[in-house]
């Protein structure tokens, strides 16, 4: 049997060993190599050219959503799937439009996990039933967002609203994000404006209940 080759992008250690475990104790796939950012992760799928990339979302200095793009740029048909601690009904949507071919979150079971990698790896795209039912509804109902709704916000403003909820300063965030303390600063200006924040106060608010709410 041909085994199919696995790449893990996580910023954890230990998580990388963890599902390096779980996918080499499976007889149809081996780990061909890992990386914690989004440049070590574009090196190694150069030299190894994996048959999957597994990608949190969270990563060393660098956006998993980023390296999605980056990816789907540089090997377009090679598959991805995003596993990550965050929650599915604010990511998914955002992987997959990003190019990801599924969004499973680290809370499941490491069955489901290989589930998950099995049916990417196929050729198809994996959400939790909930999520694909979410999907079905939405689209069904062509229900706008509301004012303070997140879906309002881009990939890398919704990044910037999680930092600043995290207690990040701007200057902070720049230095995170390898961007300028100006961009950051247009970042804050345009999320105030799309959620309908008065100031910079509401907007701190809201970020830090909004990251209090999902850990």
């Amino acid at each position: 049997m041909t085994k199919k080759r696995v790449m893990i992008v996580d910023d954890h250690p230990l998580v990388r060993e963890r599902l390096a475990q779980i996918f080499n104790h499976e007889p149809d796939m081996e780990v061909c190599g890992e990386a914690e950012d989004a440049k070590q992760a574009m090196e190694t799928i150069r030299l190894e050219a994996p048959d999957l990339v597994i990608v949190d979302i969270t990563l060393k200095n660098s956006s998993g959503l980023d390296l999605i793009k980056s990816i789907k740029l540089h090997a377009p048909t090679l598959p991805i799937l995003v596993l990550s601690m965050h929650e599915e009904s604010l990511y998914a949507e955002r992987v997959l439009r990003s190019g990801a071919n599924g969004y499973i979150t680290k809370h499941q079971q490491p069955a489901e996990v290989l589930t998950a990698v099995r049916r990417v790896l196929a050729g198809d795209v994996y959400v939790s039933d909930k999520m694909a039912s979410e999907f079905l509804r939405s689209i069904s109902s062509g229900v706008k967002s509301a004012p303070h709704s997140v879906d309002r916000l881009t990939d890398r403003e919704l990044e910037v609203l999680e930092l600043i909820g995290r207690g990040r300063t701007t200057r902070e965030i720049a230095t995170k994000l390898e961007l300028g303390v100006a961009t950051i600063d247009t970042y804050r200006a345009r999320i105030k404006e799309k959620m309908n924040f008065n100031n910079a106060a509401e907007l701190l608010h809201f970020a830090i209940r909004w990251v209090q709410d999902r850990e």
